[in-house]
């Protein structure tokens, strides 16, 4: 073979292993290599109270898989940067990782996570993150987005079916009213319109309204919320803008339920809230620690072992690398090539999947990718969050 001959051909080898690589297929390896997942965390930025924690849980259960056999033999290999919740940086890094050869993702936030979507499908990289927008969920608008929690707007639809039997059980009359105050953001917008499609369609008179970036306080809100007669408020932010809100609503003497979301039924609500917490509800995809179930056995021990703290976002993290390892197993399994478009196809062959009782059965399918259909209703009771309810299921 003559020399010109020879470069040409490296040069088309090179070409090709590249275009391997940005479809999903530079980092499967051979059948001993470590198998490459890239991820992005919020260590440092305005979410990393909870998002530390979920990070915790992401890299335990890597930690912990390596040292008990990894998947068939065979570990992973988590690269893995602090984005600080800045979706400019988590593109910069998902382009990063992706030519480093990873074969799957895990984000974070929903800016980001839907920012990315395109470039996602384009790559072929199955991506899961802590997102439960439900505009990931639908496999022709995002096909390798896969959702493991409840998505936000079935969460908001959970609490309306939930307030709608209490407030029957409390023999009154008619229909409840409903507010839903919400972070004012793509994440904190995500569930308005589902939800209030879904208490219109049910007689529920309803309202919304942004809670402003910042505030100090949310007597403004509360007056409107009081003026409209609300009998159950949803909360769908973060912990530190609830915790807020329910010491003003105490404050002012407010009546009417409250009901959070996932993001804000949590441990660091309850701390930052104190005597204002008690009573409130929390619809929660996630059994937190304070209701303990199988599932919880595991990640619990291993944190107790290597000095990490056990909360329910360490526990969601936990449980979300796991739903994504059983469908990187099941490639491994069938004797396949660990590239993106096998484990795509692969957790789109997930049925029931157990955690544990943390969560409902996980099921995926080509037509849906949203996994999770059904949330329980916890209370807080004494300082924990308390079962109130078995699943509750969105249509």
């Amino acid at each position: 073979m003559s020399r010109s001959a020879r470069i040409a051909l490296v040069v088309l080898l090179l070409a090709a292993l590249t275009a391997l690589a940005a479809c999903g297929g530079g980092g499967g390896g051979g059948e001993a290599a470590p198998i490459k997942v890239g991820a992005i965390f919020d260590l440092t930025g305005p979410t990393s109270d909870v998002g530390a924690p979920y990070a915790e849980g992401i890299k335990g259960y890597v930690t912990w898989l390596n040292a008990n056999g990894g998947i068939n033999g065979r570990t992973i290999e988590l690269i893995s940067a602090d984005y600080a919740y800045k979706v400019d940086q988590a593109e910069q890094l998902y382009s990063q990782f992706v030519g480093e050869g990873v074969v799957a993702f895990q984000g974070w936030g929903t800016g980001d996570t839907e920012a990315l979507r395109s470039r996602i499908a384009a790559d072929q990289i199955p991506f899961m993150s802590a997102s439960y927008s439900a505009n990931l969920v639908d496999p022709k608008e995002a096909p390798y987005n896969f959702v493991i929690g409840t998505t936000y707007s079935d969460q908001a639809i959970i609490a309306i079916k939930w307030a709608m039997d209490d407030w029957a059980a409390a023999g009154n009359e008619g229909k409840p009213k409903v507010a839903l105050v919400h972070h004012d953001s793509p994440f904190g917008q995500s569930p308005v319109e589902d939800a209030k499609a879904f208490a219109e369609a049910n007689g529920v008179e309803f309202i919304s309204m942004a809670m402003p970036k910042g505030a100090t306080d949310y007597v403004a809100e509360l007056t409107r919320i009081q003026e409209f007669g609300a009998n159950y408020i949803i909360i769908h932010t973060v912990s530190s803008p609830a915790a807020v809100f329910v010491k003003d609503a105490k404050a002012q003497g407010v009546e009417a339920k409250i009901i959070n979301l996932n993001w804000c039924s949590d441990e660091f609500f309850i701390e930052l809230a104190g005597d204002a917490a008690e009573g409130v509800y929390g619809v929660q995809p996630f059994t937190p620690p304070s209701v303990p179930v199988e599932g919880h056995k595991t990640p619990t021990e291993w944190a107790q072992a290597n000095g990490k703290k056990v909360d329910v976002h360490f526990i969601q993290g936990w449980y979300t690398m796991d739903v994504m390892t059983a469908g990187i197993r099941k490639v491994i399994e069938e004797g396949k090539e660990v590239t993106g478009p096998n484990i795509k196809a692969a957790l789109e062959t997930l049925t029931n999947y157990e955690t544990g009782g943390v969560t409902y059965p996980i099921s995926f399918t080509p037509e849906s990718h949203r996994g999770n259909l059904g949330s329980r209703i916890y209370q807080v009771s004494g300082g924990q969050w308390t079962q109130v309810t078995d699943y509750i299921t969105a249509p």
